[in-house]
């Protein structure tokens, strides 16, 4: 029987981490008693709303970009993306001396595609309830003769997602669990190859927001499944079906997903900007959200978590952590 090899390795991980050294931020692992008391474990969360471009994301567009080869870096990019992928492609794409085309939706945060737009990217609009983002991004890379960088489903782009889990492993020392949001799949995926890598017998678990469930429904069916385009304020999250090259990795590396409801996130939004002060966009802020509406039973000792990102303007926080609608 042939066993195909792991898409990503540690050691996929390790060489991001080496690439993106002194490029990317080693963000700060924040501690707060508080959170502690209130939940029942030590927490250690890894604050990727300081990365360059306010998210993770950062870590996977450069880590892929920059092995592109002279001739594909001379041609340029495209991506699709609701906002922190779009801001990180055309960050990195910028870094590395080459253009970026982004396909984002209509009704991404205003925030997001005015930062997009500051790196340099040239945006093209599309409704995300009836358009295929992916379709459009590959016509316009044919078109044009663009290299295409997804948001999650490439394994350099997995590698550097998990260089966040290997800086906080690293820093943090033994954790019994590993908490990240999960959209695409590409941040959990990266975190459960370095994790169990390096510590194989920690808990991964996923945060997903009630509406959007496509990863919890799929790993429970063992195949992937499509839902609806989700209606969720965890905008980064809004994904119908999880990456074919994602699942592969986290139906194997992923212990569970839990779910919590959109006033979850909003509480855990407020709590990290009144107790932590730190500011946390929803999806940021799911993984939180998880331990303080003790969505994650039988909580083990020492707890990471991934914030993934702090990526919204004034206005639509103060309407979310204020009690109003998005």
């Amino acid at each position: 029987m042939t066993i195909a090899p792991d898409p990503v390795t540690l050691d996929d991980v390790r060489a991001a981490a080496a690439r993106l050294k002194g490029v990317a931020h080693r963000t700060p692992v924040l501690r707060s008693r508080t959170l502690d008391a209130l939940v029942g474990a030590e927490t250690l969360l890894k604050c990727e709303n300081f990365q360059r471009v306010g998210a993770f994301k950062f870590r996977g567009a450069y880590n892929a970009i920059s092995r592109l080869t002279p001739e594909q870096l001379a041609r340029g990019v495209a991506a699709y993306s609701s906002g922190n992928h779009a801001q990180a492609v055309a960050l990195a794409a910028r870094e590395l001396g080459t253009t970026a085309v982004i396909v984002m939706p209509e009704d991404a945060p205003a925030s997001k595609r005015e930062a997009t737009a500051g790196y340099g990217a040239e945006i093209v609009s599309y409704d995300r309830y009836t358009g295929d983002r992916v379709a459009i991004a590959e016509a316009l890379a044919a078109e044009r003769g663009l290299t295409v960088i997804p948001p999650y489903e490439h394994p350099h782009i997995i590698a550097g997602q998990g260089t966040a889990a290997l800086e906080l492993l690293e820093e943090a020392g033994e954790l019994d669990a590993l908490l990240a949001p999960v959209g695409g799949g590409g941040l959990i995926a990266g975190s459960a190859t370095a994790a169990k890598g390096l510590r194989p017998g920690i808990r991964i678990i996923g945060v997903e927001p009630e509406a959007g469930d496509d990863t919890k429904r799929s790993l429970e069916a063992g195949r992937r499944i499509s839902i609806p385009v989700p209606r969720t304020i965890a905008d980064g999250q809004a994904l119908h079906t999880p990456g074919e090259l994602t699942f592969s990795v986290n139906r194997r590396l992923v212990d569970e997903i839990v779910l919590v409801s959109d006033d979850e996130i909003r509480a855990a939004m407020r709590f990290a900007f009144e107790r932590l002060k730190i500011v946390v966009e929803p999806s940021g802020a799911t993984p939180l959200a998880a331990l303080l509406s003790g969505r994650v039973t039988d909580l083990p000792h020492r707890v990471g978590l991934i914030v993934s990102g702090g990526n919204i303007d004034t206005a639509r926080f103060a309407r979310l952590t204020g009690g109003g609608t998005d």
